[in-house]
């Protein structure tokens, strides 16, 4: 198919909540609304929003949530209602989206999960997606554009009007594909898996799992490190800076295992944090000057190791396994199975919530069996 550098038709501009809900009121309540954001992430915790693209039908609108209070204009259709929210990559939209719609769209209909489910490949840009599906070349020009700044140029304009305006074709050509391989409900079951992640604001209560390199510490360092990375969560999303620049990783891990004697030692050693300022200083020498209990030490889960001896073996035949099942069913390993997912199955033997759904009956039996 040759492919056409693509010009971006007009889009109203909104900067006032009437106009917002006047544009909205106009679609059919089950109408496939194509959907995306730009976003800023750089100095914060949470990403900033600072422009909501929308496409319906051939009518475009960019909303500019820098200008006025979207609050909860967008629920009754988006939330609440039959409309098809169709996004690409939703994941940090979502979350962006987060304090607008707490639960995400009522129906996603991700093009990136779609793509990977009729045989296009896992993590497919939304470019190469339109240029496969549509036969048009979307520029790239205003990629790390700052979408803060106002106003908008000409070009910022049209680069974000062409990411929803080949949203209806590619979500048309992508439905009627996963019709064609049954694969409709196995979409929408990681659409909302994909919501619950992305919209889930309360952050991980075992944060010490993802530090493998801690696995073999004792029990009260491994939950004096569980205490330091919570305070560190916590910390972050009050200031609204993001957690390495209040504590790094590789700092967090030196401090627990040699904790500061004083808020002299403390100082000294976390030079260059740049958000952690008097008052943070002092809240995590007491962070970790506090004797750990007992009840700390039975809250903190184990961190898994990596696989050793007979779980690595066995991490070798669950992955031919996965792989040969992918190939079976034309789908990308990666979508079907992480290898990190059977990494912490293979050590701890749990069944993992990622496994479960359409994946279980798949997969159950033939791992199981494998594990050591």
């Amino acid at each position: 198919m040759q492919q056409e550098t693509s010009l971006a038709p007009d889009a109203a501009w909104i900067q006032q909540r009437d106009d917002l809900q006047d544009w909205l009121a106009q679609l059919p309540d089950d109408a496939a609304l194509g959907f995306d954001t730009e976003f800023m992430r750089r100095n914060t915790f949470y990403p900033q929003l600072a422009l909501i693209q929308l496409g319906w039908n051939g009518r475009y609108a960019l909303v500019d949530p820098l200008a006025f209070d979207i609050g909860n204009a967008l629920q009754p259709l988006i939330g609440d209602g039959h409309a098809v929210t169709v996004m690409h990559s939703a994941s940090e939209d979502l979350e962006a989206l987060s304090p607008f719609l707490p639960h995400g769209p009522r129906q996603l209909f991700d093009t990136q999960i779609a793509a990977a489910f009729v045989g296009m490949g896992l993590g497919i840009s939304y470019r190469a997606l339109v240029a496969e599906l549509a036969g048009a070349e979307l520029d790239k020009g205003e990629t790390r554009s700052d979408w803060l700044q106002r106003p908008l140029t000409d070009s910022q304009r049209a680069y974000a009007t062409l990411d929803v305006v080949y949203l209806k074709t590619v979500h048309e050509q992508l439905a009627e594909r996963l019709a064609q391989h049954d694969r409709a409900a196995w979409h929408a079951e990681d659409c909302e898996r994909l919501k619950r992640r992305a919209c889930y604001r309360e952050g991980d209560p075992q944060p010490q799992r993802g530090f493998r390199s801690a696995a073999d510490w004792r029990p009260e360092q491994r939950a004096l490190l569980r205490r330091v990375l919570l305070w560190r969560d916590q910390s972050a999303r009050t200031l609204d800076r993001p957690r390495p620049w209040l504590l790094e990783d590789a700092a967090a891990m030196s401090l627990v295992q040699q904790p500061p004697r004083s808020a002299n030692e403390l100082d000294e050693r976390t030079r260059g944090q740049r958000a952690l300022r008097a008052p943070q200083r002092a809240e995590l020498l007491d962070v970790l000057q506090r004797a750990v209990d007992a009840d700390e030490v039975a809250a903190t889960e184990a961190i898994p190791e990596s696989p050793q001896g007979d779980a690595k073996r066995a991490l070798s035949a669950m992955k031919d396994r996965v792989d040969q099942c992918a190939a079976e069913l034309d789908l990308p390993a990666g979508l079907l199975c992480p290898r990190k997912v059977l990494e912490e199955y293979v050590v701890t033997a749990e069944w993992p919530e990622f496994l479960e759904g359409w994946r279980r009956p798949i997969l159950f039996e033939p791992l199981s069996r494998l594990l050591p």
